[in-house]
């Protein structure tokens, strides 16, 4: 005769202080563990009462739900054992999980394997990282699709607002990764539609904020003298660039060549990573002023402009050497900016992606047709350039509250 019991595994206690709640099944002294998606703070669990106290805050909802979990593994033991007389434990478990049940993280990094060189090398590595975030957070990797449900993701949105200090986009991303692989694992028919827990529980992202430079911000930051070791300068000479250039995005900005700078037109025309369409456009003589510090008699056509990667043949051969080195590099350009930004008291952290956002301020504040400005910006529709539109009107009205009301 099998045994069920709800066990609490506090030997898998995580940083959080909870530990994963199972369904343990014991038959012929072999037991086997069936995940169940709840955690607990092992003072919340009463484990003579098999129940969840009532010092947790859903106490009544989980009970319920483990409740339902153990009468409907008890009748699947109990249909097996009148059928077969002597079933082993794997078959119990099989016959409580269902035949069919697909284990979630087997699949979701099957997917994320088959679909690597499909996917870009940044969305395959956050996919795995957001997976094994919440693989972290269950504590097992023996995890069902049919295991995750609305009380799973309310704890594991907690455990990343509570103990990892997420804020709410982060949280959203981290939902939406599982919510993909439920989604490609319901078009491929391996579980029902009915089985998506993330129409009854979402996270919404938090409001983003554009943050771009002022003009006397930008005089100050042209102004700021900082350190000739290391890469401080090559650092601020791109973010500059990239703000009197068009806002080119970092990844173009590193791998910039000299093939790309048409000198006699005073024009950059490059391949753009992000659309992969054929970008040329004119530079105004501060952007020249910054490439000539860097020209010099020796300079080959396949040279990068800026100085901050060693030139490498697998940059443009390997795609994930290629978006490993940009992520490197973006956070070395950042730490820069960032200490450029405090010394300045600017009131927002200063960051690459910033230079991008103050040459559309700018370029819409200085009477530039907003069309002109999509076009620069390499934007697929003019919809995108209109968000700096907003701000601009924004600002408008500020100032005439300030100074008009």
């Amino acid at each position: 005769m099998a045994s069920i019991k709800l066990v609490l595994r506090n030997d898998k206690v995580g940083k959080d202080g909870e530990a994963p709640l199972y369904l343990r099944l014991i038959k012929d002294r072999k037991t086997k563990f069936i995940s169940l998606g709840v955690r607990l703070v092992p003072n919340e669990w009463d484990e003579d009462k098999q129940r969840v106290k009532k010092n947790h805050s859903n106490s009544a909802r989980i009970n319920a739900l483990l409740a339902q979990k153990v009468a409907e593994a008890e009748g699947q033991v109990a249909d097996l054992e009148r059928k077969k007389s002597q079933p082993s434990a794997k078959k119990l478990k099989e016959a409580i999980k269902g035949k069919d049940a697909t284990n979630f993280f087997e699949y979701s990094y099957a997917r994320c394997e088959k679909q690597k060189t499909t996917l870009s090398p940044a969305t395959y590595r956050n996919y795995t990282k957001y997976l094994s975030k919440f693989e972290k957070f269950m504590g097992t990797s023996e995890v069902y699709f049919e295991d995750i449900n609305v009380t799973t993701l309310k704890d594991f949105a907690n455990h990343c607002s509570k103990t990892l200090s997420n804020n709410n986009t982060t949280i959203h991303y981290s939902l939406t990764i599982l919510s993909i692989m439920f989604k490609d694992a319901q078009r491929e028919d391996i579980i029902p539609t009915s089985l998506y827990p993330f129409d009854k529980f979402r996270v919404k992202k938090e409001k983003s904020s554009r943050n771009y430079l002022n003009k006397e911000q930008l005089v100050a930051l042209e102004a700021l003298e900082v350190s000739q070791l290391g890469k401080a300068q090559i650092c601020k000479d791109m973010f500059l660039f990239a703000v009197y250039a068009g806002g080119l995005r970092f990844g173009d900005v590193i791998e910039l060549q000299w093939k790309h700078f048409l000198a006699a037109d005073n024009r950059i025309s490059k391949v753009i990573r992000k659309t992969g369409r054929q970008h040329s456009f004119k530079m105004g003589s501060v952007a020249i002023e910054i490439l000539d510090k860097y020209k010099t008699k020796n300079s080959q056509p396949e040279d990068f402009i800026f100085p901050i990667m060693e030139q490498s043949d697998l940059y443009f051969k390997d795609n994930f050497f290629r978006s490993k080195e940009t992520e490197r590099h973006n956070a070395l350009t950042n730490f820069h900016l960032n200490n450029f930004g405090k010394t300045l008291k600017l009131p927002f952290s200063l960051s690459f992606h910033l230079s991008r956002h103050t040459f559309a301020t700018r370029a819409l504040n200085n009477g530039m047709r907003i069309e002109h400005v999509s076009k620069l910006m390499d934007h697929s529709g003019i919809g995108i350039t209109q968000v700096y539109a907003k701000i601009i009107n924004e600002e408008l009205d500020k100032a005439v509250d300030q100074y008009l009301g």
